[in-house]
């Protein structure tokens, strides 16, 4: 009896992987999921902390996807591994700082010497990829590179637009009828959307989406400005999940105010006051602020000036803002809101 072929299918969570794995999975392959953790893709941070967007969905959208299908799923953390990718990506960045291009060739690398690993056993790897879909990395004279690159070749298969790139080897061995695979090309998901509702899915997260806060002009701003105040291109997890929430508020190159926006980014920002200074109004209502930097004694009180201006202290004469060192008892200090014409636009990063 034939040994049931079995495939790895890189699921980020999105409409695309779903189909893509379905599709395989409807011709009798053993199918079973994939997801790289690099610490940039969070769904459902911001929406599990903003007060406002309590309602809106916090699943883990991959965790999600292999539920509806059905298959088991392999969570891997790459974080570490994947800061070269970021820093040093042989092909670029897209327009912000997304090195989309070399993070699928890392990706199907990854999914390539997991899935060939002895104890594994898997015969080929599938990815959602679309020609034409995305301007950086899925291009039809990028799919090639992708395969070559990542040294997965023809082991590579990508249901969606299978039809528009050559024969691969699942198909050349019969484990794959490549007459019921697809074409999709283009930004158009009409396509995918008839397809899921063919195969009976009524949900899916947003078939244009994407979790990767690096394609995003403002988080990618500030990334860039914690490089440079820092003087190196190094970054922990906390600091790429701060980037997240609050305004941030540069005066000068010494140090930055995270400032909460509302009552849940307050609660989050609890988290940090003993790795950082941290100042709340005492007087007024208003929100909790970090330091990020080394601030003096003029500068303290600058960014609690700063920071009466966003509390509900904002009009009156002169607000008292505790400031909090870690590990140490708070001192209070009285000061005048700062006026919004004193807090020029280039003081706000990233927005």
């Amino acid at each position: 009896m034939a040994k049931q072929p079995k495939a790895v299918a890189l699921i980020s969570g999105g409409l695309d992987s779903m189909l893509a794995a379905k599709v395989v999975m409807d011709q009798g392959v053993h199918v079973e999921g994939i997801n790289f953790f690099t610490g940039f893709c969070v769904e459902g941070h911001t929406h599990a902390i903003r007060e406002k967007d309590r309602a809106k969905p916090k699943r883990n959208n991959a965790l999600w996807v292999a539920e509806q299908l059905g298959i088991k799923l392999h969570i891997i953390d790459v974080i570490e591994e994947y800061k070269d990718v970021l820093l040093n990506p042989k092909h670029g960045y897209g327009a912000n700082l997304n090195p989309c291009l070399d993070c699928k060739i890392f990706m199907v690398n990854k999914a390539l010497a997991w899935s060939f690993m002895e104890e594994n056993g898997f015969d080929f790897i599938i990815t959602g990829e679309v020609i034409g879909q995305r301007p950086k990395s899925q291009r039809k004279e990028t799919m090639p590179v992708i395969a070559r690159e990542s040294g997965a070749q023809d082991r590579l298969l990508r249901p969606l637009c299978a039809k528009l790139l050559p024969e691969t080897h699942p198909e050349r061995e019969g484990w794959v009828d490549r007459g019921a695979l697809f074409d999709f090309h283009g930004r158009n998901r009409k396509p995918q959307i008839a397809l899921a509702e063919s195969l009976g899915f009524s949900d899916w997260s947003q078939p244009a989406g994407g979790c990767c806060f690096l394609t995003d002009a403002q988080y990618s701003a500030k990334l860039t400005d914690l490089w440079q105040a820092q003087g190196s291109r190094a970054y922990e997890l906390d600091d790429i999940m701060l980037l997240k929430v609050g305004r941030h508020i540069r005066p000068n190159e010494r140090f930055k105010l995270i400032v909460g926006r509302e009552e849940g980014e307050n609660r989050y920002l609890e988290g940090y006051r003993r790795r950082f200074t941290s100042l709340h109004a005492t007087s007024h209502k208003g929100p909790l602020a970090l330091v990020d930097g080394d601030a003096d004694d003029d500068e303290l009180a600058l960014a609690a000036r700063i920071l009466a201006r966003y509390g509900q202290g904002r009009d009156a004469d002169s607000v008292t803002i505790a400031i909090t060192q870690p590990n140490a008892v708070a001192s209070e200090v009285t000061v005048a809101p700062l006026p919004p014409s004193q807090i020029p636009a280039q003081w706000h990063v990233g927005s």
